[in-house]
């Protein structure tokens, strides 16, 4: 069958399949199909009819992390050695980890929703939502989605040395923008980054939205092995974080050493009463010896309440 031939025939299927074919390329095809030698119909005359079958899949744009300056930092890489840090994550992870996978005490909705959160700016969120990200990407069985949910003041772009992206903001204004299509996917195989998005005056709002709840249930349910970590505004000083935690499974509290009250934890505990598991994760406890310098601090202590009266 020469090429002649070939075209006539596609576009015949494609003809009873119901497709809305341009003009041209009906002609060349009645043309080929009375067994005239007129010469293949030009490309441009098919594509369209092909793209209207089988419209082309949602593709998410890859980036590559510059590992040595995320380890500068203070972030836990695939290549790093071994550190207190990353013991530590690995105590912190592994009861989020049982938990996202039912093998916690009791059955928990969406448990592999989880943001990372504070009472106040400042207190190390970002950088335990990161470490823990990129901690997790090292498990065998998981895949990591890290989101920038601080939607008001976006930190992971500093933090990847990524710029300003499409991303959460945008799919819950446009229903037309596919999510597979601002997902940055990492040179780091199993971690992704849904960055915050374009910047909007409802952003509480759309939080809270009925949109909001249909994104999270197709994220949490997509892919059943994906760890999504939620980089979260603080709960005291804005009103975002509140609208967002009603959606999760699980919310970690970071709380600084000798800075955060006790009256501050206690509002920013009841602000998440709503959330099924609830723990507590001390930042800067003491000094940690790798001695990296990053802006939040370091070296995590660990305290866990599961509920709110343990």
């Amino acid at each position: 069958m020469d090429i002649i031939e070939q075209a006539a025939k596609r576009l015949e299927e494609l003809r009873r399949a119901g497709a809305d074919l341009p003009a041209e390329s009906g002609a060349a095809a009645a043309q080929v199909g009375a067994g005239a030698t007129a010469a293949a119909p030009p490309a441009a005359a098919v594509a369209p009819a092909v793209a209207a079958i089988d419209p082309p899949a949602a593709a998410s744009r890859q980036v590559k992390l510059d590992l040595a300056v995320l380890a500068a930092n203070g972030i836990v890489t695939p290549d790093s050695d071994r550190t207190q840090l990353a013991d530590e994550l690995r105590v912190i992870k592994r009861p989020l980890l049982r938990n996202a996978t039912g093998k916690g005490a009791a059955p928990i909705r969406d448990a592999n929703l989880i943001m990372i959160t504070s009472a106040m700016p400042g207190e190390g969120k970002t950088f335990l939502a990161t470490n823990l990200a990129m901690s997790i990407a090292m498990e065998l069985d998981h895949t990591v989605l890290l989101v920038d949910a601080d939607v008001a003041r976006p930190s992971l772009p500093r933090v990847f040395g990524i710029g300003r992206e499409k991303g959460l903001l945008d799919v819950l204004t446009d229903s037309a923008i596919d999510l597979g299509r601002v997902l940055l996917r990492t040179d780091i195989e199993k971690l992704s980054i849904l960055p915050a998005g374009t910047q909007h005056p409802r952003a509480t709002e759309l939080l809270a939205s009925e949109a909001m709840n249909s994104l999270l249930a197709e994220m949490a349910r997509r892919y059943p092995d994906r760890i999504i970590i939620f980089d979260s505004p603080p709960l005291l000083v804005t009103t975002e974080a509140r609208a967002l935690a009603s959606h999760m499974g699980q919310v970690v509290l970071v709380v600084r050493a000798e800075d955060t009250t006790h009256a501050e934890v206690r509002n920013a505990v009841a602000a998440i009463e709503s959330c099924p598991v609830k723990m507590v994760a001390l930042n800067r406890a003491s000094a940690h010896p790798d001695g990296y310098g990053y802006g939040y601090g370091y070296g995590y202590g660990y305290g866990y309440a599961r509920k709110a009266n343990s």
